[in-house]
């Protein structure tokens, strides 16, 4: 069995205390030496106690004794710790505990905001207490839920009449922003909304509110994670071509799981302006290939890779014909250089590039808005699950 454990360590025990101080230019130096200073104290330490640094995380450290494996990721002076050996744990906990000031807040329940909530067979990451408050400061806790976030006849475009409280934008499209690491189905709404974030207008403000009616309707949905019998990679890249009605460019997505979890996703305006459907899904899976490349290489630093390719799931014909065949010179001599490092990871057998019938394309949800069967539908195929039994 694994063993979990949220642990509080107390920056006091390095004189970070925290002080009032009415110079300016002393609390500037101050906040940014401090937590460099305490993360390397508990960095030094933690590899002198026989952890390895992750090169692939900065925050990750892992430990090796034998067949067993702990890890431990920290953030700021929050620090998760799991390990297949109880024993393993215990020590190492008790170690730490000469040096630094340390709270056991026993298994994992409310990280960061984020709760981890015990179902069959798995967990749920849920954040519905921080979706409350979202809908408390928008003074939006008694609005009528919607089923998606978005509508698809409602084009997003520039209007004449500003919003008059553009800092209440902006404050809760970012709170909507940390709101999608547990709701992958919010991405490609909230990425739209940031793009707007430095003259909102009235009609922004509308689109903005239909997100947060739709979060009032699913208060009880969460990221699901369970054992799975594979550890394969496998993603699903989409992208629309020239979807945006003011500058033409394309939205690409993708989403990339270990098995049948979801593990990464992404909703982003592609950099440039493309010429073609092909050329917007070729750019859609450099992208993903980079996390790809990302993923399998911190599995392989932990020791945890299955050593088989990663599968890429693309519904354009064209697309995995341009990866794999560079007979297409004449068709991509537009297309710059960096986007062509996929048919490097191809022909040396890392990835694999197959293509996918735009019906079973999950990542269709991140590139554009759906209606309510296909939304609700790609949601739960992304394992957007609801702790509400069903009636």
């Amino acid at each position: 069995m694994w063993k979990t454990g949220n642990y509080g360590l107390k920056p006091g025990t390095l004189q970070f205390q925290r002080k009032k101080r009415k110079d300016l230019r002393g609390m500037q130096k101050y906040s940014s030496v401090a937590p460099k200073a305490w993360f390397k104290r508990l960095h030094d330490f933690l590899i002198s106690t026989g952890f390895s640094a992750s090169k692939t995380d900065v925050s990750l450290f892992y430990y090796s004794s034998g067949t067993s494996k702990v890890f431990l990721l920290v953030y700021v002076d929050d620090i998760i710790m799991m390990g297949d050996d109880s024993a393993l744990v215990d020590s190492l906990l008790l170690r730490l505990s000469t040096v630094f000031k340390i709270r056991d807040l026993g298994t994992p329940s409310f990280f960061l905001g984020i709760e981890t909530l015990p179902v069959d067979g798995g967990l749920v990451l849920s954040q519905r207490r921080y979706m409350s408050d979202l809908l408390v400061r928008a003074s939006m806790t008694d609005c009528k839920p919607l089923a998606t976030p978005e509508s698809v006849t409602q084009a997003v475009t520039p209007a004449d009449e500003e919003f008059d409280n553009p800092t209440q934008y902006m404050r809760l499209a970012g709170a909507l922003q940390y709101l999608t690491i547990t709701r992958p189905d919010l991405s490609y709404a909230v990425n739209r909304l940031c793009q707007f974030m430095h003259t909102p207008t009235v009609e922004h403000w509308g689109l903005l509110k239909r997100v947060l009616r739709y979060v009032k309707g699913t208060l009880d949905y969460g990221l699901r994670i369970a054992p799975s019998p594979s550890t394969d990679i496998h993603a699903f890249s989409d992208s629309d071509w020239a979807g945006c009605p003011t500058d033409r460019k394309s939205t690409s997505g993708y989403a990339v799981f270990i098995g049948s979890n979801l593990i990464s996703w992404v909703s982003r305006k592609q950099r440039t302006v493309v010429r073609s459907s092909t050329e917007a899904e070729y750019k859609g899976l450099a992208d993903v290939s980079a996390e790809v490349t990302w993923v399998v290489s911190l599995l392989q630093e932990l020791g945890l890779h299955s050593g088989r390719p990663a599968t890429l799931w693309c519904d354009n014909l064209g697309t995995t014909y341009m990866c794999a065949n560079p007979v297409f010179h004449a068709r991509t001599k537009h297309v710059e250089i960096d986007y062509h490092f996929v048919r490097d990871k191809i022909a040396s057998r890392d990835f694999q590039v197959n293509f996918v019938s735009t019906k079973d394309q999950l990542a269709d949800i991140f590139t554009k808005p759906l209606p309510s069967t296909r939304f609700a539908a790609l949601r739960s195929k992304l394992n957007v699950v609801s702790l509400q039994p069903c009636a």
